[in-house]
């Protein structure tokens, strides 16, 4: 990969968060793809990237013949294992030192004692549920880091969280792009059905306790 890959790349993801998607996700071809799911799921500068809407779309073109459906789903599962385990290592290594000082405003160690304790209750759902939530997904695997939650839980979950998210999104969209007619004409509505769905068990979850309060 040269200067004109990652220059290019970079062009495309703006063309991304604009919801132009079929054509750029074209262009990337699956290593911007990949590079994609990889920044999303566990670098922390990548939570503002579209991994939902990307994952629905290549899964569109790849029905249409551009992309090999079985690499296009290798590759995103690895990524999105990959990035989560990033986003672990980060959490565990840098996160867990901004608590170890002095307490002060942001940073207290009851806080680290309360995420430890919320991961160890709901850590394995955390991981799979977060998956479908655009943000918290970056940012799930680095407090889980953080909270020095079980590695061997966490790749497990992370595991089961990265399958369900990019074989359920990408098939989804292979299928739609094979059973409906110009189903590229409402990419957006359903990624946002899709992502308000999967996000209401989460919502719920933070939900329930103040309303039987």
């Amino acid at each position: 990969m040269d200067g004109n890959f990652f220059q290019e790349l970079g062009q495309n993801i703006g063309h991304l968060l604009h919801g132009n998607l079929q054509e750029p996700v074209k262009s990337i071809g699956y290593f911007g793809i990949w590079a994609i799911i990889f920044a999303e799921s566990g670098i922390m500068l990548g939570f503002f990237l579209p991994g939902d809407s990307l994952l629905v779309t290549a899964g569109l073109i790849a029905s249409q013949g551009f992309l090999n459906i079985y690499i296009l789903l290798f590759g995103c599962f690895v990524c999105a294992v990959l990035g989560d385990n990033v986003g672990y290592f980060t959490g565990y290594r840098l996160g867990r030192k901004l608590f170890a000082k002095e307490d002060s405003r942001f940073f207290k160690k009851k806080y680290l004692q309360e995420t430890e304790s919320f991961y160890a209750k709901h850590g394995q759902k955390t991981i799979i549920l977060a998956r479908f939530v655009p943000v918290v997904r970056t940012f799930a695997p680095i407090i889980a880091g953080t909270a020095a939650m079980r590695y061997k839980t966490f790749m497990s979950y992370n595991m089961i969280g990265g399958l369900v998210w990019t074989f359920g999104l990408t098939l989804f969209g292979y299928f739609l792009g094979r059973v409906i007619p110009d189903v590229d004409r409402y990419i957006l509505p359903i990624v946002i059905v899709i992502i308000l769905i999967s996000s209401a068990p989460a919502l719920w979850h933070l939900v329930e306790p103040r309303l039987k309060k």
